[in-house]
């Protein structure tokens, strides 16, 4: 139920908040933040918003950054890491004009609402769940340098292989050997506990937390399955929480993709299903997995867009360490039904009408998840628009290990993009479906692509320590 005004300032008078902390998001999915006084809160700031320059956002150029933020009362929570009583929300940019503000086309939160009313119009579905699987590592200690005459980094985890010879420390997991482990191995169990009961509060149903694959401190926390813009909220506020919980108990917790070498990479495995009037438009008793027509195009499309979907779903230089065979990352471009390598995993327990979904197994949380869930759903209604086939284009099913077939077999399969520059350049040449109906504005695509250029550039003009132990007595 919507909530207005007044029911939010008799909540900061319950409260006693003295705070109203905006959270707003960046084009790399980041969040801002500009905080007011409690009292300052009134009718006037919904209609007017707050000001801030859009182009420190990365959104819009100098001559035309003004905007406005207004808030969105339905995702107000009291900030559990505030010590002044402080509540937080989010909302939408709109741009200054008369007689009424409009929304600013490129803004992640109206993007990713444009895609929703996008599938609505096209009477494929109304409804869009998805239910994002979060990986991330806790370290004890972290560390890094970049200077002229000092590049490198070093992290350490307490229960990691690499300490079984430091005194005090018997507890420790060897490597890759993680999954599920119970304690005295698992030492971080209270951290990601607590941090399960703070998204409880926040509004975001969990359906578990464990540890992951990787020795060196990996975990999952995975929510239920949620309405798309809604999960998009969520996905940024799980992320704030995380981080900060783990700054709690003396942690830093980080999302990046493959942040040690050796160990699991990790991913945001995104599972999806549609509905329409309430029924699942994925379900059909009779089709491969039990998954209907409709599911079959979608994936269709997802798979002949994958490539350039990676720039939204995979933009980091270090998301493309991840994705390499031998760490149950996906690198090939198909589907099958409880298989880990192929893109697209259909789960073989989602056997319920409702519940029958795939998931794309690609994105990792380096993503702005505005732009990645936005880009899956536009990807997939191409798929159903054009009635992409899967099956017919060669994509699968592969019902089998695709790391173990013979090199002339692997010969035949198609790969993911190797490179984030790559990335892009599928990106340029391969956008049409994300800028149909104007849900992804051109400007806004030709901008991230030109800051992930850049970003690329300055990554690949760094020496790398392994450059040294490869070169330097050449």
């Amino acid at each position: 139920m919507a909530k207005g005004i007044q029911e939010i300032i008799s909540l900061i008078q319950e409260k006693n908040i003295q705070m109203v902390d905006f959270k707003m998001v960046d084009i790399n999915g980041q969040y801002r933040h500009v905080t007011i006084p409690a009292e300052n809160l009134s009718a006037d700031t919904m209609q007017y918003g707050i000001g801030f320059d859009a182009s420190n956002y990365g959104y819009a150029v100098v001559e035309k950054s003004d905007m406005v933020f207004i808030p969105d009362l339905d995702t107000a929570v009291v900030d559990p890491f505030c010590e002044i009583p402080t509540l937080s929300m989010t909302g939408n940019a709109m741009v200054i004009d008369n007689p009424e503000n409009r929304p600013l086309a490129q803004y992640p939160r109206n993007i990713v609402l444009a895609a929703e009313q996008y599938m609505k119009d096209s009477g494929i579905a109304d409804t869009m769940l998805i239910l994002p699987e979060f990986e991330f590592y806790l370290f004890d200690q972290v560390g890094w340098e970049v200077q002229p005459n000092s590049v490198g980094v070093t992290v350490d985890a307490r229960q990691s292989y690499w300490n079984s010879a430091v005194e005090g420390r018997g507890c420790v997991i060897p490597k890759q050997k993680a999954y599920h482990i119970a304690k005295p191995f698992d030492q971080s169990y209270e951290c990601r506990s607590e941090m399960c009961l703070l998204m409880k509060e926040a509004g975001i149903d969990i359906n578990y937390h464990h540890p992951e694959v990787a020795a060196s401190g990996q975990f999952e926390i995975e929510p239920q399955l949620g309405q798309m813009s809604k999960m998009a909220d969520a996905t940024m506020m799980i992320k704030y929480i995380v981080h900060n919980t783990a700054l709690k108990y003396g942690k830093t917790a980080t999302f990046m993709p493959k942040p040690i070498y050796g160990e699991a990479g990790s991913g945001m495995h995104v599972h999806m299903l549609l509905l329409k009037d309430g029924r699942p438009v994925f379900s059909d008793d009779n089709g491969y997995a039990h998954l209907s027509e409709t599911a079959h195009y979608f994936m269709g499309g997802l798979l002949k867009h994958i490539h350039s979907l990676c720039a939204l779903t995979n933009p980091s230089t270090n998301s493309f360490k991840r994705l390499v065979p031998g760490f149950e990352a996906p690198v090939t471009v198909g589907y099958a039904t409880s298989n880990r390598s192929a893109v697209i995993r259909i789960p073989a327990y989602a056997k319920s009408p409702d519940k029958r979904r795939f998931e794309l197994r690609n994105p990792d949380a380096t993503c702005n998840p505005y732009f990645c869930y936005a880009a899956i759903l536009m990807a997939g209604l191409d798929g159903v628009k054009n009635k992409i086939d899967p099956h017919a284009n060669g994509w699968g099913p592969y019902d089998v290990n695709l790391y173990t077939l013979s090199d002339e077999e692997k010969a035949k399969l198609k790969s993911l993009p190797v490179s984030l520059d790559a990335a892009l350049d599928a990106l340029e040449a391969d956008h049409d479906y994300l800028t149909a109906g104007g849900v992804f504005p051109e400007a806004l695509l030709q901008n991230f692509i030109k800051s992930k250029r850049e970003e690329c550039r300055q990554i690949a003009s760094i020496p790398h320590p392994a450059e040294f132990e490869k070169y330097y007595n050449i």
